[in-house]
C-alpha cells in the first residue's frame, strides 16, 4: 500500500512555512491523540500518519529530499528500521511535543485538561546521529543495492540491558515526580489557577532512579561496540544525497530512543560511462572508413553490451540514442537515456600505400567538406536533446 503524500496529510502546501506546518501538526495531534480517542485504532493511525508527514517536513534537509526525491528519498524504500519517518514509535512521536507543545514532552492534555500523562510521561533520551558515507558503482546506482555496512558506535549495554542498573532491585521510582518524569506546578492568576508541567529535576524526567550502577557501563547504558547493518539502497540515487535510517545510530543512555545513521552517497568514476541526470553519455570513436562505409558497432550499457549501426555518412558528433539505457529516477518507473557521442577518430600515422590511396581519393567531389546551413555544434546538438 502506497504511503499518502505528506503534504495532504498535514493539509498544507509546499510552500508552508516551518510555523504553518507546526501548527497543521499540533492541531491534528490533538484531534487524534490516544487520550482523547481511547481504544480507537483509525485515530491512532491518523496520529502516526501526522507525526511522520511532521517529522519529515519540520526538518529542511530531510524536506528538501522528500521534495526531490519523494518517500524514496527520506524512506520509501528502505530497509532495516526505515528510511525517514517510517521506523517511528510511539515515544518518538511524544519526544515531539516539547516542541510542538512547549510543555516538556509528554501529553499535551495534561496542560490543556489537566489530565494524566500517559506514555509519553516520562522524557526519553535520544542517541547521537552517525554518518557513514556509501560508494556506489554506475551499475549499483542504476540497479540499486544491499550493503552490509560495519558501524562502529555507542550499543545498549548488554549486561543490563541498557538500563544503567546493576540488577532489577537497583532501579526504583522517583519519589519526586512518583514515576511520571514530570512534575506540576499550580500558579493563581487573576484568571483562576494555571497548571504547567516541567521535567522533574531528580531524575531528568526518566520517572526512575538507579541505587546501584551497572558495572560494566557504569550506569550510562551504553558502551563502544560494533554492529553490522544492512542498507537498502534505492535505484536512481545521486552523489552527495543523504538517506537516513531511523534507530540505527548510537544508543541513547538509559533505554532512550537511538539515534540515526545519515547515509551519504558516492559515486564511483566508471571507466567508460559517464553520467549527466539520469541519462548516460558514452564517446564512441569511429574511424573515416567505417563513418563513410558504415557498420554494426558494439557499446558497453549498465545492463551489459548492446550492438547499434552507424549509417554510411555518419558524421563526427552525431548523437545516437538508446531508449530506456541510463538510470531510474527515485521513486518513479521513469528511466533516462544512453546518448552514444560518435567521433570521427583520423589516423595520425600513414604507411606509402594508404597515403596513396588516400591523395586518390583527395581530389573526389565526395571527400571535400560539404557543409549544411543547419550544422550545429556538439554543444547545441546536446542542449537542444535535453531540452
Amino acid at each position: 500500500m502506497s504511503k499518502r503524500d505528506f503534504y495532504d496529510i498535514l493539509g498544507v502546501t509546499k510552500s508552508a512555512s516551518a510555523e504553518e506546518i507546526k501548527k497543521a501538526y499540533r492541531k491534528l495531534a490533538i484531534k487524534y491523540h490516544p487520550d482523547k480517542n481511547p481504544d480507537d485504532k483509525s485515530a491512532e493511525d491518523k496520529f502516526k500518519e501526522a507525526a511522520e508527514a511532521y517529522e519529515v517536513l519540520s526538518n529542511p534537509e530531510k524536506k528538501q529530499r522528500y521534495d526531490q526525491y519523494g518517500h524514496s528519498g527520506v524512506g520509501g524504500a528502505g530497509g532495516g528500521g526505515g528510511y525517514g519517518g517510517g521506523g517511528m514509535n510511539m515515544e518518538d512521536i511524544f519526544s515531539q511535543f516539547g516542541d510542538i507543545f512547549g510543555s516538556g514532552g509528554g501529553s499535551p492534555f495534561d496542560s490543556f485538561f489537566g489530565g494524566q500523562q500517559s506514555r509519553g510521561g516520562r522524557r526519553v533520551s535520544k542517541g547521537s546521529n552517525l554518518r557513514i558515507k556509501v560508494k556506489l558503482t554506475l551499475e549499483e546506482i542504476a540497479n540499486g543495492a544491499e550493503k552490509k555496512i560495519k558501524v562502529n558506535k555507542q550499543i545498549a549495554c548488554k549486561t543490563c540491558d541498557g538500563s544503567g542498573a546493576k540488577d532489577k532491585g537497583s532501579v526504583s521510582t522517583c519519589k519526586t515526580c512518583g514515576g511520571s518524569g514530570a512534575v506540576r506546578r499550580v500558579t493563581n492568576t487573576i484568571l483562576g489557577q494555571m497548571q504547567t508541567t516541567a521535567t522533574c529535576p531528580t531524575c531528568q524526567g526518566s520517572g526512575q532512579q538507579i541505587t546501584a550502577k551497572c558495572g560494566a557501563c557504569h550506569g550510562e547504558g551504553t558502551v563502544r561496540g560494533e554492529e553490522t547493518i544492512t542498507i537498502n539502497i534505492p535505484a536512481g540515487v545521486s552523489e552527495g544525497m543523504q538517506l537516513s535510517m531511523a534507530g540505527k545510530g548510537n544508543a541513547a543512555p538509559n533505554s532512550g530512543v537511538p539515534g540515526d545513521l545519515i547515509i551519504l552517497i558516492e559515486e564511483l568514476p566508471h571507466d567508460t560511462l559517464k553520467r549527466e541526470g539520469n541519462n548516460i553519455v558514452y564517446d564512441l570513436h569511429v574511424s573515416i572508413v567505417d563513418a563513410a562505409l558504415g557498420y554494426s558497432a558494439e557499446v558497453p550499457t549498465i545492463d551489459g553490451k548492446a550492438k547499434i549501426k552507424i549509417e554510411a555518412g555518419t558524421q563526427s558528433g552525431k548523437l545516437l540514442r538508446l531508449k530506456g539505457k541510463g538510470i531510474p529516477e527515485v521513486n518513479s518507473y521513469h528511466r533516462g537515456d544512453q546518448i552514444i557521442h560518435v567521433n570521427i577518430w583520423t589516423p595520425k600515422v600513414l604507411n606509402a600505400e594508404e597515403r596513396i590511396i588516400l591523395e586518390k581519393l583527395k581530389e573526389s567531389p565526395n571527400f571535400k567538406p560539404q557543409p549544411g546551413k543547419n550544422d550545429k555544434s556538439f554543444f547545441d546538438k546536446m542542449k537542444e536533446y535535453f531540452e
